[in-house]
């Protein structure tokens, strides 16, 4: 199949029969919903800008696997130069938005776990990395979006998931059988899930043989029987019904999360890609939260571009472009933002090859990308927040 349109991508997800509940009650038509809707708008931009032929060495590449023409969200990163386009893949789709466009985690998860299985290999003789090879090739060949799921409920921070008192406060594995096993839990605010087709489930943190139930990752479709999504509360979210976009924030488009709960849901064997192997889990943890601190010197930058043009505008329209104070703001905002993007690009410059061949970033650079956008961007004064859609 080729890449996707974006009215192909819209109408693949009328095809999905997601159990979505918002306000006590299931939504019926999650596409059309005028709260959902911004959040597969932005989403939707993934597909439509890989349509166009001036953001196309952005926005697609070839697979390392076919060779076929591929959406860079479906893509494993091959080179340096791979992680430093995925930066400015995000920041282009960050201007066209304004928004989280929520393709990003399922790009870092399939990264994260493409690496990790391979080395899971190496030690143990499991065949997960072929398991995962073709996931990921039904990934690219439908131009699919992938929901990465990895920050569970947790409860008592203190205690590791087998200490605590209600053992589904974190994902487990309930029941194994010969052709798979049945989990149970959930993952919290996954941002983008009711736009996805499939959920990249890892585990949340390094664990030890104790919580071998824990150390589960799969994917499976996210209309999935057992699965419901609960929409978490966006500000301004009831007034996209009122029509219009006076107080409303950026009615065109947005991002919504979930709270993902797993009722006893099946995962066959082929889509499991660690089973038990409690010592991998920190490793996948570790690469996720790298890969997706290298995606906020993107993103969160192209959305600083759009804050930045907002407040000149605001000043002109006032008459006070030209005051110094006002100059002094403007300049301070940009280079602010320039600072950040230039971590988003030194962490993947600073990038290696792993034992599967695919290229990590720097982790310590990327770790420090993450800290200066939290610290500054969503801090500082002259700059509005920033939505906090995932915490690690």
């Amino acid at each position: 199949m080729a890449l996707m349109t974006g009215e192909q991508y819209e109408e693949s997800l009328r095809k999905l029969n997601l159990e979505v509940y918002m306000f006590g009650k299931r939504v019926e038509n999650p596409v059309d919903d005028p709260i959902l809707r911004p959040s597969l708008n932005s989403l939707k931009e993934t597909y439509v800008l890989a349509q166009m032929p001036e953001y196309k060495d952005l926005m697609t590449t070839k697979s390392h696997i076919t060779g076929n023409e591929i959406n860079r969200f479906t893509h494993i990163h091959q080179s340096t130069t791979d992680l430093m386009n995925k930066v400015k893949m995000q920041r282009l789709l960050g201007q066209r938005t304004a928004a989280c466009f929520q393709r990003c985690v399922g790009m870092d998860a399939n990264n994260a776990l493409y690496s990790t299985t391979f080395e899971i290999d190496q030690k143990y003789g499991t065949n997960y990395h072929e398991r995962f090879k073709k996931f990921l090739q039904y990934v690219q060949d439908n131009d699919l979006t992938v929901d990465g799921a990895m920050t569970d409920t947790k409860g008592d921070r203190g205690k590791a998931p087998h200490e605590q008192a209600d053992p589904d406060l974190y994902l487990r594995v309930v029941e194994r059988r010969e052709d798979g096993v049945v989990v149970r839990g959930c993952k919290a605010h996954q941002t983008g899930i009711c736009n996805s087709h499939e959920v990249l489930v890892m585990p949340t943190i390094a664990m030890k043989e104790d919580d071998k139930d824990y150390a589960i990752s799969f994917a499976i479709p996210t209309d999935t029987k057992g699965i419901k999504l609960i929409i978490g509360r966006q500000s301004c979210d009831t007034r996209k019904t009122e029509g219009g976009c006076l107080d409303c924030g950026n009615c065109t488009y947005g991002g919504v999360e979930a709270l993902t709960i797993f009722d006893d849901v099946f995962v066959p064997n082929d889509r499991i890609f660690l089973n038990g192997e409690y010592d991998f889990a920190g490793m996948i943890v570790e690469r996720f939260a790298g890969f997706h601190r290298q995606s906020y010197g993107g993103c969160k930058v192209g959305v600083g571009d759009v804050l930045i043009g907002a407040t000149a505008l605001a000043a002109e329209y006032n008459g006070a472009a030209k005051a110094s104070h006002v100059k002094d703001k403007l300049i301070e905002m940009v280079h602010l933002n320039e600072t950040l993007f230039c971590g988003g690009i030194a962490c993947s410059a600073q990038g290696s090859a792993t034992k599967s061949g695919s290229y990590i970033i720097d982790l310590l650079l990327a770790n420090v990308c993450k800290q200066n956008v939290t610290r500054f961007l969503t801090k500082s004064e002259g700059l509005l927040r920033t939505s906090p859609e995932a915490s690690w």
